[in-house]
């Protein structure tokens, strides 16, 4: 804002802001009330309305010219015609990758922007690969270190000159942390809170027979083609609701029969568990990066095995059909009266940010808490925002904000804006998917909840950074699930709370400890093999020792 200011008070006016579409809103917001400046966020929409009203280039605006990353790579040609004074890219570390032409979005805006002055932004610690930071410095100029081979040949191999770096980007890499700023920033306290819950013999038999069926590597449900990621979606869906796993385990049965009866085996099949979960875009293109297809091969369907498979997966659904309510939300209950009794103690107000990775688990919670207590007090965030209640919310915020200079006319937009609205207003929990995990500014409330926990802590990191963030002026509470009768899960937990120390302190997860990874993927996939591969408890601790050692 501060150097937009200083750009505009010279008449360098050409100033664009290149973001996430979620969050054009609040940057056209934020330079207007906290710099009095002019900003217009335009889409497709605002491009042909502009274009009717006979401008030739609606990107040439007496304003701040704000744009989402997708349509500033769709107008890539009209955005490399204006003579920008100065181009912001604002979340830049989704632009991390924007050296390899399968980046088609990075590709376009490198084009679109080329030799013109920019400054990226982001608050989101890089995942300490180099070729993160050679991504980002070709999108300011591609000639700084020449092409990859000659940054890897000079900076990343064995040998490497890391000092040599540090001297080239300490003229045009500026970081700022949280401890530096103390003395101007006041930063509350993480607080964490382990709610411990122990399933049931049914829910520990299910997730038992779960897992042996993923750890098979001949299964005609899971194919060869995407397997690692396959896995780790089902794993995650076991992990977080029986009902999650339950609509999972249906279609693959449904894929299964259609195969059985006549069909063509259909390796793409995972895109509807996609579609169902809203699995974030993000995750999908950082595990596929290095997935081999090379390994996929022609399937051979033996008819007999097909049918036992069949009915292998359907007594699976059955038996988590059966579960009905799972120990894990009764003691989602417990959590909320603890958190809740300890902001009551801090003054804080009555909220609760609970985060799951899973849409139906969400579903699951919102009803199970409606009936629990809560009813007409949750709000619900995900990817689409879509239902009833949901649209009840933005049709009340749409008639009180019509007049406001809110209003953005993208009904995206504004139901992002309703849906926070009205957790700050009158809702007391708002249960999120991935969607709410960035972008989203919540310093209202100050507790999380991780109703189910990612592996890579990066993820983590920044869900608890919707709340404990600059404005906060609580402690915020950080609510964990602990499964009694896992040891996996107990490892991992412990991992995450002892060695990246994300839930406790002010500052969360520092840099040095985040960075002694070599990315948040590749972590989260050193677990799944652990869940893939041991089967004993002595099995689990001694992978996890050595993980631990290693890090």
């Amino acid at each position: 804002g501060i150097v937009l200011c200083q750009k505009w008070a010279e008449r360098k006016r050409r100033l664009v802001i290149i973001c996430p579409a979620s969050i054009r809103q609040q940057w056209a917001n934020e330079l207007s009330e906290k710099f009095n400046l002019p900003a217009v966020v335009i889409d497709a929409k605002t491009h042909r309305a502009l274009r009717r009203e006979g401008h030739a280039l609606p990107l040439e605006q007496k304003a701040v010219v704000i744009l989402s990353y997708h349509y500033a790579a769709k107008l890539q040609d009209e955005l490399r015609h204006v003579a920008w004074d100065l181009v912001v890219i604002d979340e830049a570390h989704k632009l991390r990758n924007a050296y390899r032409p399968s980046n088609r979005i990075g590709q376009a805006l490198r084009w679109g922007t080329e030799g013109r002055k920019k400054l990226l932004l982001t608050a989101t610690p890089l995942q300490n690969s180099l070729m993160e930071l050679y991504g980002l410095t070709s999108l300011i100029d591609e000639n700084i270190f020449g092409d990859p081979n000659a940054f890897r040949a000079k900076y990343v191999n064995a040998g490497g000159d890391i000092p040599g770096l540090r001297q080239r980007l300490a003229t045009f890499c500026k970081r700022t942390l949280r401890k530096q700023v103390l003395e101007y920033v006041r930063y509350t306290q993480r607080r964490a809170v382990t709610q411990p819950f122990c399933p049931t013999d049914a829910e520990q038999a299910l997730y038992d027979a779960i897992s042996k069926f993923l750890q098979r590597e001949d299964s005609y449900a899971i194919p060869a083609r995407q397997r690692h990621l396959t896995v780790l979606i089902l794993r995650k869906l076991l992990a977080s609701s029986s009902h999650a796993i339950a609509g999972t385990l249906a279609t693959l049965g449904k894929r299964l029969v259609d195969l059985r009866d006549g069909g063509e085996p259909d390796d793409n099949w995972t895109d509807e568990i996609i579609d169902a979960e809203e699995i974030e875009q993000e995750l999908l293109e950082e595990w596929l990066a290095d997935e081999d297809d090379a390994s996929a091969s022609v399937t051979v369907i033996e008819p007999a095995r097909l049918r036992s498979e069949i009915d292998e997966l359907a007594a699976l659904a059955a038996m988590a059909d059966a579960i009905g309510t799972d120990t894990k939300s009764k003691a989602l209950l417990t959590a909320l009266d603890v958190g809740f009794a300890e902001q009551a103690r801090m003054g804080a107000g009555h909220k609760a940010l609970i985060f799951t990775e899973s849409r139906r688990t969400q579903d699951y919670l919102f009803a199970f808490l409606e009936s629990h207590g809560f009813a007409g007090q949750i709000v619900t965030f995900s990817g689409t925002n879509g239902g009833p209640r949901t649209a009840e919310i933005y049709e009340r915020w749409a008639k009180e904000n019509a007049d406001s200079g809110r209003a953005t006319g993208s009904r995206a937009i504004d139901l992002r804006s309703a849906l926070i609205d009205e957790f700050r207003d009158n809702a007391s929990i708002m249960i999120a998917t991935e969607a709410a995990a960035e972008g989203v500014n919540l310093q209202f409330c100050s507790q999380v909840i991780n109703y189910d926990l990612p592996w890579n802590p990066q993820r983590i990191e920044q869900r608890i950074g919707r709340c404990h963030r600059y404005g906060q002026t609580h402690d915020v509470i950080v609510i964990n699930f602990l499964n009694e009768r896992n040891d996996a899960d107990q490892r991992v937990h412990a991992l995450l709370t002892e060695k990246f120390n994300l839930f406790n302190g002010v500052f969360g997860a520092s840099d040095d400890v985040l960075g002694s990874i070599e990315s948040g993927v590749d972590f989260e996939k050193r677990i799944l093999a652990i869940y893939q591969d041991c089967r004993t408890p002595q099995e689990i601790e001694a992978a996890f020792d050595a993980l631990q050692a290693e890090l």
